[in-house]
């Protein structure tokens, strides 16, 4: 069995919360959508580019409504989150012409859960070769768009659906 190491990653999940805001029901704040990356906004959820992400492109559909449990979520909006995820992964695949996708969520902070108290899906698009070196060894990730140009692909993208 091969093992694949990202050392990076215990210093982002093992880092000390500050204070007691949910970093996700602020970014969910009208007015501020291009500082907080937030790309689009439904009735139930909006999307939102992760700030630390895998891989260009990534980003999550997240509920206005803060909640820690698939329990707690309305059915209008688990069906809007995965219309969203649906649309999202067509953008995603119309911009970039990614070959592969990630979609998932971590519930729980024991199950890798950065931000445990607020549930979100991730969708990743994905590539051959997209976890190298520089990932596992160096600590470092290669992405080859700034986040602010990502954000106003997306932006239009999601404007022009």
């Amino acid at each position: 069995m091969d093992h694949l190491w990202s050392p990076w990653r215990y210093q982002y999940v093992q880092k000390k919360k500050s204070g007691s805001e949910c970093v996700l029901c602020c970014a969910a704040l009208p007015g501020r959508d291009e500082e907080n990356l937030v790309v689009h906004r439904a009735r139930k959820n909006y999307v939102i580019l992760n700030r630390y992400p895998y891989s260009t492109g990534h980003l999550m559909i997240v509920p206005y409504r803060h909640m820690n449990t698939l329990q707690d979520a309305s059915q209008d909006t688990l069906e809007e989150m995965m219309l969203l995820v649906q649309k999202s992964q067509g953008l995603l695949q119309q911009i970039y012409q990614a070959p592969g996708f990630n979609l998932g969520m971590n519930l729980g902070e024991s199950a890798g859960a950065g931000i445990a108290e607020h549930i979100h899906m991730h969708v990743l698009p994905r590539w051959p070769g997209d976890t190298n070196f520089m990932t596992t060894v160096g600590e470092t990730r290669v992405l080859p768009e700034d986040l602010a140009v990502t954000w106003r692909k997306l932006s239009e993208a999601f404007e022009k659906a």
